[in-house]
C-alpha cells in the first residue's frame, strides 16, 4: 500500500478523473480501488466510504472552480467581470462535467460553510458592487447568476442547444449582456 503512495488527497484527485471521466454518479470506493487495482478494504484506512469520497470531490471541485473564477475575474469590474465569471464557470464544466456534477453535491451546512463555495458569492457580490446593488437585492442577484449559469450549463452539457440556431454561444453572448443591462438598470432604481 505504501509503495502506491495512496493519501486522501491523491484518492481525491483519482475520483475527480475518474467523475470526469465515467459520470459522478458512478464514482465509488469499488471504482477507485479498481483504478489502482489494489482491494477495496486498503482503500478503507484513507477514506471512511463512498459518501466521504464523493464530499471529498465535491470540495476539491469547489476549490478548482473558485481557483478558477478568482483568476478570471482579478482586476476586471462591470460587463467584463460578469462575463470572465460567467465564462470560467461555463468552460469549467465543459472541461470538467464530473467535477462540475460534483461541485454541486448537497453538503451538511458546518461543511458548507467551510468550503469554496462561500468564494463563490463573495466573488459574485464583488462583482455586484460594481453595479451598486445592496442588500437584500445583492442575495436575490446572486442567487439569479447562480440559476441562470447553472441552468444554461446543464442544458448545454445534456446536449439541449445541438440541434437548433443560433449558436450555444451566441445564446451565451445574449445572455450576459441581457444579465448586465439588468442589473445597470436595476442599480439605478
Amino acid at each position: 500500500m505504501e509503495r502506491l503512495g495512496l493519501t486522501p488527497a491523491r484518492l481525491t484527485q483519482a475520483g475527480a478523473e475518474l467523475a470526469d471521466e465515467v459520470g459522478f454518479d458512478e464514482v465509488t470506493i469499488s471504482a477507485l480501488a479498481r483504478r489502482f487495482d489494489v482491494k477495496v478494504p486498503s482503500l478503507y484506512s484513507h477514506l471512511k466510504n463512498s459518501q466521504d469520497l464523493r464530499i471529498r470531490i465535491a470540495l476539491f471541485a469547489l476549490e478548482e472552480l473558485a481557483d478558477r473564477v478568482a483568476d478570471a475575474v482579478a482586476g476586471r469590474a462591470g460587463r467584463d467581470a460578469l462575463a470572465a465569471f460567467a465564462d470560467a464557470y461555463r468552460e469549467y464544466a465543459r472541461e470538467h462535467p464530473g467535477r462540475y456534477a460534483a461541485a454541486r453535491l448537497r453538503l451538511a451546512p458546518e461543511t458548507a460553510a467551510a468550503s469554496a463555495g462561500v468564494r463563490h458569492a463573495q466573488m459574485a457580490r464583488a462583482i455586484l458592487r460594481g453595479y451598486d446593488v445592496d442588500e437584500p437585492d445583492a442575495t436575490h442577484a446572486v442567487r439569479m447568476l447562480g440559476s441562470v449559469f447553472h441552468g444554461y450549463v446543464s442544458l448545454e452539457l445534456a446536449g439541449g442547444f445541438e440541434h437548433s440556431a443560433p449558436a450555444a454561444q451566441e445564446s451565451w453572448d445574449w445572455i450576459v449582456d441581457s444579465l448586465d443591462a439588468l442589473l445597470r438598470n436595476r442599480s439605478t432604481t
